[in-house]
């Protein structure tokens, strides 16, 4: 089926997108911008927080939480991930981007709060109420990415939407600030996370995507949406694009038809997603138990590391629209690794040289930090990228699929490293288990190679 509306002659035979090519942003344009960082960087502290919190019931005497217990805990929070970015890509195709991203807000926020409640050793209960953090927070990208992707122009829509996950570390930041001022109170600090419901207040200002809302024969609301981007009267708004199908492929589809594009994003998800997503969860806990450093002295060098991985994905959305996108994801994958090495090797050098525990930290600290700033630092254009391995109809679903199966390893790498610990956090295993997550960093990498690059191509044209 095809849908086309037509503009007054006014407009001199301009479609709408190059009217969106040929203008600067406009202040409506920046505010959804905006409003999908502040959303994306609810992501980080909330990830955050849960560590934070991990790491001081491990701590205390009331809880006697074992590590295999808050690797459980964690490793949670990773389930309702996956869950979330495949079930809300496919929910954004269906019910819209603005809808599914405020569903998405109320779901993570509520149940941040509800964990407050949590008894004295209730681990089972936090990591339940986990699950459905999980689920609201894994679609939180997945969501926000296709709803910019689509009312930016072509030349900068790597960065553009890369703003979108560039800006997330800011929450690991804010986190950092949050403990550094509430100090052990974790119930406090957990309740912090959920302020972001505010964000409901600003999602009213926006509207809906205009492609979902064309692809629902609402081909005049789409022009308004158009409209309100570039801030224009409707009547001088260009032809709108044309719309091929008006509904949105079936997670069969994308098995079928996109299959190819489809692994690339899950083995590439999956491999960036693992050692980052083990540093955010346990390296807290790591740098606490493992290399007795204080909580302040951990709050102090994870606001670093968020400033370094802020810099890391600012600097990967910028060299997408300069250098492509495949390149991009394969050097910050193998730098990132090497940063994973490092943090190997403190441990080694701890036992091998008899160095000072607390200046073997140092050098796990150089490491994690390195590995954040590039392998989690590649963020700012891996969904961005995963996004425009897929057309129109597949766009949120395909990579919410690929993204969400890939984000299973939001399950492993806390429950591994849960694991290998056992009952108490100790530094014999980080050698073996860093140097896996530094293997498969260059694997990601290596898979992105195999993507196709989009670097300039319209959003329709893919």
């Amino acid at each position: 089926m095809t849908q086309t509306l037509t503009a007054p002659a006014a407009v001199a035979g301009m479609t709408a997108l190059q009217q969106i090519d040929s203008r600067p942003l406009t202040r409506n344009q920046k505010n959804l911008i905006g409003l999908v960082v502040a959303g994306n960087m609810s992501e980080f502290f909330d990830m955050f927080l849960i560590g934070f919190a991990v790491s001081s019931l491990l701590k205390d005497p009331a809880w006697h939480l074992k590590g295999f217990e808050a690797g459980w805990i964690l490793a949670m929070s990773g389930l309702g991930t996956v869950i979330g970015a495949i079930a809300w890509g496919r929910l954004a195709d269906r019910i819209g981007r603005k809808a599914a991203f405020s569903w998405c807000v109320l779901l993570f926020t509520v149940f941040t709060l509800a964990c407050v409640f949590t008894p004295n050793d209730g681990w089972i209960m936090l990591a339940v109420l986990r699950i459905f953090v999980g689920i609201g927070v894994g679609g939180l990208n997945i969501t926000s990415i296709p709803y910019v992707q689509e009312f930016v122009p072509a030349k900068q829509r790597g960065l553009l939407s890369g703003l979108a996950s560039v800006f997330i570390p800011l929450g690991l930041f804010l986190g950092s600030v949050a403990q550094m001022i509430v100090g052990s109170n974790w119930r406090l600090l957990i309740a912090l996370g959920g302020i972001p419901i505010l964000l409901l207040i600003w999602l009213r200002a926006v509207p809906e995507s205009p492609r979902y809302l064309q692809s629902r024969g609402r081909a005049a609301e789409a022009r308004s949406a158009l409209a309100w981007a570039l801030e224009l009267p409707a009547e001088k708004l260009g032809t709108l694009p044309e719309i091929k199908s008006v509904h949105s492929a079936s997670y069969a589809v994308v098995f079928s038809k996109y299959l190819r594009s489809l692994i690339i994003i899950t083995v590439g998800s999956f491999c960036f997603i693992l050692g980052s997503f083990v540093i955010q969860s346990w390296g807290q806990s790591i740098l606490g138990a493992g290399y007795k450093f204080s909580p302040g002295m951990i709050g102090a060098l994870f606001m670093v590391v968020s400033l370094g991985d802020l810099l890391g994905r600012l600097a990967s959305a910028w060299l997408a629209d300069r250098i492509g996108r495949r390149w991009t994801m394969f050097s910050f994958g193998v730098v990132g690794a090497l940063g994973l090495l490092i943090a190997a090797a403190s441990a080694m050098i701890t036992t091998a040289a008899q160095l000072d525990i607390g200046a073997a930290g140092w050098i796990f600290f150089l490491g994690i930090f390195i590995a954040m700033t590039f392998g989690d630092g590649a963020f700012g254009v891996l969904n961005a990228f995963g996004a425009e391995q897929f057309p129109n109809e597949a766009r949120a679903t395909g990579l919410g699929l690929g993204y969400g199966i890939g984000a299973t390893a939001k399950i492993f790498g806390p429950a591994l490293v849960g694991f290998l610990f056992g009952a108490k956090v100790t530094l014999d295993v980080i050698p073996v288990a860093f140097t896996v997550f530094a293997a498969l960093l260059v694997l990601g990498g290596i898979a992105y190679l195999f993507a196709k690059e989009t670097k300039g191509m319209s959003v329709d044209a893919i």
